[in-house]
C-alpha cells in the first residue's frame, strides 16, 4: 500500500491511497474462501462450488464487503504510521472495487494544528473582593417569606390596586366567536401586571371594583411568541370577582421550620451565606478564566479545525433547546431556529474551540495528570451538587466509559486553569456596585465553561 498526504491547510489533509492488485488479491482469495464455506447454490454441495460460480453470483457482495475493510485497514495504518491527531469525521467518496486493477481513493481529514508552548506565567489578572452583606442575605429571607405568604380576599369594598392579586374567570373572542387559543379559565388568580397576561389586561382592571363584568381588547404583535396569537385582536370577556392580597408571615424562627432542616432564623442566614460565599469564589474562578482566555486567545494565533467548531455549535444547540424544553416550550414556538442560533453564535463557538485547544497543549506541555484523589472528590463534589449518593455517580461513569474519559478531561481543563491562576500575576480589586448581584447565577455559567 502506497499512501501520499497532502497539505490543503495546517488543520486539513488529503490522504491519498494505493492498494496494490496484487494485495486486494489476497482478500478476494480469503472472502471466497470463507464464502464457500457458506454458501447455498443449487446443484453444488456446499464447500464444493467453483470460484467462477461464487464471482459470477456474489462478486457485487463480496466486493462490497472487502472495500470498506481495505480502506479502513489503510486509513488507520496511516494514522498510526504518520501519528495524525483526527478530529471529526473523515470524508471520503469511496470508488467500486475492480479486482483488476489497484485500489486508488482519497480521505480528506481535519487534525489538531500544532501549537506552539503556551507561556502561562505571569498573566495579569483582577480578582474581585466579593462580599456577602447583610443587605443579601435579608434579601433571600424576603424572597422565603414571600414564598410562603398566603392570599386572603380583600373584605372591604374598594378598586383594584397595582400591587393587588385577583381572581377572575376569562374568555377570549375574536370575531365575536370563542378563540381556542384563549379557551375560557375559571378562577384564576392573577397578580396584576405580572405573569401570563398581557399588561394591557392588567391596565384595564386597575380601578375596577369586584364584582364586576368586562370587556378587554389587547391586539397581540406580529412578533409574538406564541403563532396563534400573532397579529390578533382577542377581546376577553372578564369578570373581576375578587381582590386579593398577599400576607407575608413573620420573620423569626417559626418561618423557617417549615422548609425541613432549619430549627431557627440563624441556621437559615448562615446556610444562605455559605451558599452566596460558594457563588462568589464561582464567580471570581468564572472571572479569572475569562480574564486568562481573553489574554491567551488575543496571542496566540492558529487555525482552528471546522469539525472542532462544529462540534462546539451543537453542544450551544444542544443546550439551548434543553433550557427551552425545561420551561415546557420549543426553539420554534420561541421564535428561534437551529440556523440563527448557528448565525449568532459562531463565534462562541469557534472561541470554545480555540479555549479547548489551548487547554490541552497546557495538559501536554506541563504534563498534567488526574489523580485517583482528585478524581474521587470531584466525584463527592458532583454528588453533593446533585444531591445524589457518590456510587450512583460512579455507576454512572462506569456503565460508560467515553462518558468518564470525557470527564477526566474536563477536570483537567479546570486543574490547567488553575495553575495559570497559580502562576500569573493577581492583583485583588474592589468590585463595582452592579457586579455585586446574584452571585449564585455564575455557577451555571462557570459550568458551561471548560
Amino acid at each position: 500500500m502506497q499512501v501520499k498526504i497532502e497539505d490543503k491547510s495546517s488543520v486539513k489533509k488529503v490522504l491519498s491511497f494505493e492498494i496494490l492488485k496484487e494485495d486486494i488479491a489476497k482478500e478476494l482469495d480469503s472472502a471466497y474462501n470463507e464464502l464457500k464455506k457458506k454458501a447455498d447454490v443449487k446443484g453444488f454441495r456446499k464447500g464444493k462450488i467453483p470460484r467462477k460460480v461464487l464471482e459470477n453470483r456474489f462478486a457485487k457482495d463480496v466486493h462490497a464487503d472487502v472495500a470498506p475493510r481495505l480502506i479502513q485497514d489503510a486509513f488507520i495504518g496511516a494514522i498510526q504510521e504518520h501519528d495524525l491527531k483526527i478530529v471529526g469525521s473523515p470524508q471520503m467518496d469511496p470508488p467500486e472495487l475492480d479486482p483488476d486493477k489497484d485500489y486508488v481513493f482519497d480521505i480528506t481529514v481535519e487534525i489538531k494544528p500544532e501549537l506552539d508552548d503556551i507561556d502561562i506565567e505571569g498573566v495579569e489578572l483582577k480578582k474581585t473582593k466579593y462580599e456577602v452583606s447583610d443587605g443579601e442575605i435579608e434579601s433571600q429571607i424576603y424572597m422565603i417569606q414571600k414564598t410562603l405568604a398566603k392570599k386572603e380576599p380583600v373584605k372591604d369594598e374598594r378598586p383594584v390596586k397595582a400591587d393587588d392579586f385577583v381572581l377572575i374567570d376569562y374568555e377570549g373572542f375574536v370575531d365575536g366567536k370563542p378563540f381556542d387559543a384563549a379557551p375560557k379559565v375559571e378562577n384564576y388568580v392573577m397578580a396584576i401586571g405580572k405573569g401570563y397576561m398581557p399588561q394591557e389586561f392588567s391596565d384595564k382592571l386597575i380601578g375596577v371594583i369586584p364584582v364586576q363584568d368586562l370587556e378587554i381588547e389587547v391586539t397581540y404583535k406580529e412578533d409574538h411568541a406564541d403563532e396563534n396569537l400573532k397579529g390578533k385582536t382577542v377581546v376577553y370577556k372578564v369578570r373581576l370577582k375578587e381582590i386579593q392580597e398577599e400576607i407575608l408571615p413573620e420573620i423569626n424562627d417559626d418561618l423557617v421550620k417549615g422548609l425541613g432542616k432549619f430549627e431557627s432564623l440563624d441556621e437559615v442566614r448562615s446556610s444562605i451565606r455559605d451558599n452566596m460565599e460558594k457563588g462568589y469564589a464561582q464567580r471570581v474562578k468564572h472571572e479569572l478564566s475569562e480574564q486568562i482566555f481573553k489574554t491567551l486567545l488575543a496571542k496566540y494565533e492558529f487555525e482552528v479545525p471546522q469539525a472542532m467548531i462544529d462540534g462546539e455549535m451543537e453542544g450551544i444547540i444542544a443546550e439551548a433547546e434543553q433550557a427551552y424544553s425545561a420551561n415546557n416550550t420549543t426553539l420554534e414556538e420561541a421564535g428561534l431556529s437551529k440556523e440563527m442560533i448557528r448565525t449568532q453564535y459562531i463565534d462562541v463557538a469557534e472561541k470554545q474551540a480555540r479555549r479547548h485547544l489551548i487547554l490541552d497543549k497546557i495538559i501536554s506541555q506541563e504534563k498534567l495528570e488526574l489523580t485517583d484523589e482528585e478524581l474521587e472528590k470531584s466525584f463527592e463534589e458532583m454528588a453533593f451538587g446533585m444531591n445524589a449518593p457518590v456510587d450512583a455517580v460512579k455507576n454512572f461513569f462506569k456503565m460508560d466509559s467515553n462518558q468518564l474519559e470525557y470527564y477526566k478531561h474536563t477536570q483537567l481543563e479546570k486543574k490547567a486553569v488553575d495553575l495559570i491562576i497559580e502562576k500569573g500575576k493577581v492583583t485583588e480589586v474592589e468590585p463595582d456596585a452592579q457586579n455585586t448581584e446574584e452571585p449564585e447565577e455564575t455557577e451555571a455559567e462557570d459550568a458551561s465553561q471548560a
